[in-house]
């Protein structure tokens, strides 16, 4: 199923058209960005231990690609989903070998706990924080009982909000870790590790990493 077979709201294809417009500077922009980052890779390599014996595992918001490839090499059975298509032409034609669908986070065409991992790196940043809970009961809909989700996300600078900015490509939220971690409880989701890390030269605040389980 693709992004554009349903009705989204008008925010969705927004992003979509945002990201179709500018997928050739953003994937320069990324280009090789884990390389430069011993926080995500950790986190990265945390997530890769823990469902590694288990299935398959979606890149959700996979972008042009490098994340589902990087997690591949981790030894993974890894798949993308992103709601581009000049991003997802960009994957295909960079990581031939890896399979990549056009797709939403609110309507993933993914069986009932079928997967064993997740990764939501930075893709639910532009979504309005109302939707939220039901994104996360999606998350938790497609994953196996103790099947893992490792969310990235930009940190709110009060630990209890959520507040709009202007991101480079389309308005974006910051999220308190906190307040998103009560949110996945609620969904069902036990939180076994966060990490907050102080902004790298360039960046404009801090960095968040929640690792949550399916424990129900």
């Amino acid at each position: 199923m693709t992004a554009n077979s349903r009705t989204d709201p008008a925010d969705v294809a927004h992003t979509r058209a945002a990201y179709d417009d500018v997928a050739l500077r953003y994937a320069e922009l990324v280009k090789d960005h884990l390389a430069t980052q011993p926080y995500d890779r950790a986190m990265l390599a945390t997530f890769a231990e823990l469902v590694r014996a288990g299935g398959r595992v979606a890149d959700l918001g996979c972008g042009e690609g490098r994340l589902t490839a990087h997690l591949a090499g981790l030894g993974l059975d890894t798949f993308g989903i992103d709601l581009s298509p000049q991003l997802l032409g960009l994957a295909r034609a960079q990581y031939p070998t890896l399979e990549f669908d056009e797709g939403s986070l609110e309507h993933l065409d993914i069986d009932d706990a079928t997967l064993a991992g997740i990764v939501v790196w930075y893709s639910f940043i532009h979504l309005p924080p109302e939707r939220m809970p039901a994104v996360l009961a999606e998350f938790h809909r497609v994953l196996e009982s103790g099947g893992r989700a490792l969310l990235a996300f930009f940190q709110a600078p009060d630990v209890q909000d959520v507040e709009p900015f202007d991101h480079k490509v389309i308005t974006a939220y910051r999220w308190s870790a906190d307040r998103l971690a009560a949110l996945a409880e609620e969904a069902g989701f036990t939180p076994t590790a966060r990490l907050i890390r102080e902004p790298d030269p360039g960046e404009r605040g801090r960095q968040a990493y929640l690792l949550l389980v399916k424990d129900r």
